[in-house]
């Protein structure tokens, strides 16, 4: 009897994997400081995967230990790195040569995704609406909450939050009204908005409240900001409008010469930007 596919040698990466001796060259010049690093291909030096780190020697070195990355191992050739001046210049350096480059074995943000947001309106009836980033901006538009790569991933989210909070889906939209409240109230699964039990105001409250945690956050600038970022001799302007990264700079007078109209929402640069932003624990500067 045939060993099962995951089983068989041809497929077992430990037995695929040896040491990449071929790659020991790379080594002596990495520094144990934040950057960004690349493993080269043969063809054309093309990459094959982009990493960042707050380590640089160590976390290549892991790699070089990985078993499961034995074939990324055995097609690259050479590994260069790119030093910044933190973590946060790591993040964003990383995310921004992913889209650029493309690398074989980067699977998350190869692509530039098309987001959806759920918009609620200001007064009135909170009915969330599902809008998309290539419609609005979502940089400077109110009352939008969670980032979601597509419209079955935006509903499964609203579907979940109400069932955690005993929230109407004929209220949110998700269902059509029932002449005597919805099913889910039946089975005491909805707190019964839709039949009477309970306010449209107290269900609307509850649902702004279940939202908070996934609100997306205006841009809070009147234009481009510099973060500013150093670790030993490395000293970086981030050059950040609308949530985007523009790139960086040594100094502040390079950095203004980077500022342009931000291409459009990036909901990586959101994720790695928001909260250092928004604590005012980054110091940051008009540009």
């Amino acid at each position: 009897m045939r060993a099962p596919r995951k089983s068989h040698p041809e497929f077992d990466p430990a037995g695929l994997y040896a040491y990449p001796e071929h790659l020991r060259a790379s080594l002596d010049e990495l520094p144990q400081a934040p950057g960004v690093y690349i493993f080269h291909g043969e063809e054309g030096d093309l990459p094959l995967y982009i990493g960042k780190s707050v380590n640089l020697r160590s976390r290549v070195l892991a790699h070089l230990r990985a078993v499961d990355e034995a074939r990324m191992l055995r097609q690259s050739r050479r590994i260069s790195f790119q030093r910044t001046g933190g973590e946060i210049g790591a993040l964003l350096l990383e995310a921004s040569l992913i889209k650029q480059m493309h690398p074989l074995f980067n699977q998350k943000l190869r692509r530039t995704r098309q987001l959806c947001a759920w918009q609620l309106p200001p007064s009135g009836d909170r009915i969330p609406e599902l809008v998309f980033s290539k419609d609005l901006d979502f940089a400077s538009s109110q009352c939008l909450f969670g980032l979601y790569a597509s419209r079955h991933a935006a509903v499964q989210a609203l579907q979940a939050v109400a069932d955690q909070h005993k929230l109407c889906y004929t209220m949110l939209g998700l269902e059509p009204r029932a002449a005597r409240g919805c099913f889910r109230s039946m089975l005491r699964q909805c707190a019964g908005a839709c039949c009477g039990l309970e306010s449209r105001e107290s269900h609307d409250a509850r649902l702004l409240a279940a939202l908070e945690d996934i609100q997306v956050h205006c841009w809070p600038y009147p234009g481009a900001v510099g973060l500013l970022e150093r670790f030993e001799d490395i000293h970086q302007v981030h050059v950040i409008h609308h949530w985007h990264y523009l790139g960086s700079a040594g100094t502040l007078e390079d950095a203004r010469r980077l500022v342009r109209s931000a291409p459009g929402f990036d909901a990586d640069g959101y994720k790695i930007l928001c909260k250092p932003l928004l604590s005012g624990r980054q110091q940051v500067v008009l540009l």
